[in-house]
């Protein structure tokens, strides 16, 4: 087992989960405050449709996002033609890969926490002159905090652990695509055990400090608040 072939998954997968969790948290906050706190229409199918990849099977997810970014799907054929690039089996997949599949995750932990403001606040905000914009970002936004931070954490680490999708439209390519879920797999097949048993090590002990501390912190900041 080479130092490298140890390391090169770690490192990209630190990377696109870290990129999924970025891109799910604009989404998840953005789409959590337009269901949730404003008037429009359809709510409860935007939502269903929100939450569809967290119930459905991430093969599933990955075979429906790869026809639509593949080659001739319609993402897929307007960034061939117009960048000249190809998203199928690149890190860019398995970052859209991990979005797609931990934004439910996102959107229901910051949900809860919006929910959960007093609209007494945002109400008085307004009498005071603000506007929804301001009473966004001063007094809807600092209250959910808690919530966001649950979402960041359980995103992160759904996004690090994403395999079904991910090995749909970006494969296994060593140094390109490789995440760590992939390389247990292969490791396995390939009767390579001691990367396999390094590898799951390494995943099981990160999740269980990610979910420790945050666990801790919650529970710290909820006995201050009483």
């Amino acid at each position: 087992m080479q130092g490298g072939n140890l390391f090169e998954p770690i490192l990209l997968s630190l990377r696109i989960a870290s990129i999924a969790t970025i891109f799910s948290l604009l989404f998840g906050v953005f789409f959590a405050y337009i269901i949730n706190k404003r008037n429009i229409p359809f709510k409860n199918i935007w939502e269903t449709i929100l939450i569809l990849p967290l119930v459905l099977p991430p093969s599933v997810m990955g075979y429906l996002l790869l026809i639509f970014v593949g080659k001739r799907g319609p993402l897929g054929i307007f960034m061939q033609e117009t960048f000249g690039v190809t998203l199928v089996f690149t890190w860019i997949a398995a970052v859209m890969a991990s979005s797609i599949v931990s934004l439910p995750l996102m959107y229901q932990n910051v949900k809860s926490a919006m929910i959960s403001v007093d609209p007494v606040y945002e109400r008085a905000a307004r009498t005071l002159g603000s506007g929804e914009v301001r009473v966004f970002f001063t007094v809807t936004l600092p209250l959910s905090w808690p919530g966001i931070i649950s979402g960041i954490a359980l995103t992160f680490a759904r996004a690090m652990g994403e395999f079904g999708a991910t090995m749909m439209v970006a494969g296994n390519i060593p140094g390109r695509t490789q995440t760590i879920p992939t390389a247990i797999y292969y490791a396995v097949e390939s009767g390579n055990t001691k990367m396999a048993n390094t590898l799951v090590l390494i995943m099981t002990a990160f999740s269980f400090a990610l979910i420790l501390v945050l666990n801790l912190w919650l529970k710290k900041k909820n006995y201050n608040g009483r």
